[in-house]
């Protein structure tokens, strides 16, 4: 009794730590997002959401949503939110729109955190919870990857009620059908690919057929588990057409979407490797090695202890007496795994490295909370051993969230060391593709101009690599975009595919982090000249 006593205090404890941090990731988002720049996609994204607002309000009459570039083929969940937030609060909507992606993104985190909890306990809660927390895609995308980030969320929070769901087949408890349900729906209402959580949902009731396994028995236990699943899918298709109307003109629409985007070839680039490929052209290990080299290796290492300790497990006992423990791990693998396999398989288009996979980096992270905390409890009997490990990963940890601190607000530009880090990736992989710097950049050239003391009214140029949207919404008035580069009298460009090599100009002011150019303000008065022959592209 003493014994089980002890147990239910440090599991108690190691939850209040969990929290704790939680609670810590909450202010330092406050303290933090304003720093975030506008990324290419927020000004259409906002705009869709009005558009999805204004369809409603017509009584359905105004239908330009339908016909807004491509935009239809996707949800609008977070949009509508954020425009609704919009009207209400007395602030800038793009403020708004990252305070509100934080705050999800940190509800993603304790989804992982939740998820490593149910599956292996507390310990491995918390570590999964650190884990992507450290993870700089994730961190840096919280605040500006306003539709990768909630996916992310909605998807890892669909698993974790899916886990739970499938440890009561086939009556599972009201509340986790009801919770997949919203989690389906708000995966679908931002991505057709959330219809992967369907797909899943029947990949935990496969494995959860009694065994042996009779035919007759078989059959009324899947029928059982499909009725009362049921309603979730019901409350999911709800949630869907209510954000995304052209899924509610169509049944097939959101399988339409899907198909639309296997066959994208619009004229993005992309590189990998030093290498530069047009989207629909990339190799097929694009996403797996984008995945491998962004995310921390303490991360991929925690994951492979967890499937290590399955792969043990199906080889001492056989997959026909799998503890429940290594079947869920197995699925939250599976989650993880199935769609990069699907991606590279297919051949599919992708672009900006791993983004469009951010939904797979909270999985990775439960994986390494339960790959770590099966480690120590291995090395418990030794305890000088799990002491010893377990400040490894401590500092690990430490480690890559100083790296992190440096990168600020760069965060999810990140690099493991398989590429040597931010040095090693610079002009190689992909930089700054959202043009986080742009803030940064227009402050600078403030700066220069010293435009806060100066009463003139004289206008400048500025050549922007990247959308004016974003320069206009931080420059001064007087500071106008140019629609040529060549004849600005500025010039402000990320090193993304060195776009900050395209036009010549005094350079005066560099952004940077560990040494790199991240960006870069040109001074380009007085200067004649030709965009510079680079094989990375062309002034506009």
């Amino acid at each position: 009794m003493e014994r089980e006593a002890e147990v239910a205090r440090w599991r108690s404890n190691t939850d209040r730590v969990s929290l704790a941090v939680l609670a810590g990731f909450v202010v330092l988002a406050i303290l933090l997002f304003r720093d975030y720049g506008i990324s290419n996609d927020e000004e259409v994204q906002h705009r869709y959401g009005e558009l999805i607002v204004n369809y409603y309000v017509s009584g359905f009459r105004d239908s330009a949503l339908f016909n807004y570039k491509n935009l239809y083929l996707y949800g609008g969940l977070f949009d509508i939110v954020a425009v609704g937030a919009a009207n209400i609060l007395p602030f800038d909507v793009f403020l708004i729109r990252h305070f509100l992606s934080a705050m999800i993104g940190i509800a993603g985190i304790a989804g992982a955190f939740a998820t490593a909890r149910l599956v292996a306990g507390p310990r491995a809660g918390l570590i999964a919870l650190i884990a992507l927390a450290i993870c700089g895609p994730y961190f840096g995308g919280m605040f500006n990857h306003t539709k990768d980030i909630p996916f992310a969320a909605a998807m890892i929070w669909g698993v974790y009620f899916l886990l739970r769901a499938g440890r009561d087949l086939p009556a599972p408890r009201w509340r986790d059908v009801i919770g997949f349900g919203v989690m389906l729906g708000a995966a679908t209402g931002l991505r057709a690919m959330g219809l992967l959580l369907i797909g899943y949902a029947g990949v935990v009731v496969l494995l959860s057929v009694p065994r042996p396994l009779r035919v007759a028995d078989g059959s009324v236990f899947l029928a059982r588990c499909a009725l009362r699943l049921a309603p979730a899918a019901l409350i999911g298709y709800l949630i869907m057409i209510a954000a995304w109307p052209w899924a509610s003109l169509a049944p097939l629409n959101p399988l339409r979407a899907i198909f639309s985007f296997a066959h994208f070839h619009y004229e993005i680039r992309t590189i990998v490797a030093g290498d530069v490929y047009r989207m629909a052209d990339v190799p097929w290990w694009y996403v797996p090695f984008y995945l491998a080299i962004k995310i921390p290796l303490v991360v991929h290492a925690g994951a492979l202890c967890a499937l290590a300790v399955l792969v043990w497990t199906l080889m001492r006992g056989g997959v026909s007496h799998v503890p429940r423990r290594q079947v869920e791990i197995a699925f939250v693998a599976f989650a993880a795994l199935f769609p990069v396999a699907a991606e590279s398989i297919m051949e599919g288009p992708a672009f900006t490295g791993m983004r469009h996979f951010m939904f797979v980096v909270p999985l990775l992270a439960v994986l390494a909370g339960i790959g770590f905390d099966a480690l120590l409890t291995a090395l418990s009997p030794r305890r000088w051993l799990a002491a010893t490990v377990a400040s490894v990963l401590a500092a690990a940890f430490a480690w890559n969230a100083s790296v992190l601190v440096r990168l600020h607000p760069y965060e999810y530009m990140d690099y493991n060391a398989l590429v040597g880090g931010l040095e090693g990736a610079s002009r190689r992989y992909e930089m700054d593709y959202w043009v986080n710097v742009m803030p940064h950049a227009v402050r600078a050239l403030h700066e220069y101009l010293g435009l806060a003391n100066e009463k003139s009214q004289r206008v400048y140029t500025v050549g922007v690599c990247g959308e004016k949207f974003a320069f206009e919404n931080y420059a001064d008035k007087r500071l106008q975009a140019s629609p040529g580069w060549l004849e600005a009298d500025f010039f402000i460009a990320p090193s993304q595919m060195n776009c900050d090599r395209l036009v010549d100009g005094r350079v005066i002011a560099t952004i940077e982090r560990f040494g790199v150019p991240i960006g870069v303000v040109k001074d380009r008065r007085g200067i004649t000249q030709k965009a510079l022959n680079l094989p990375f592209g062309s002034a506009r």
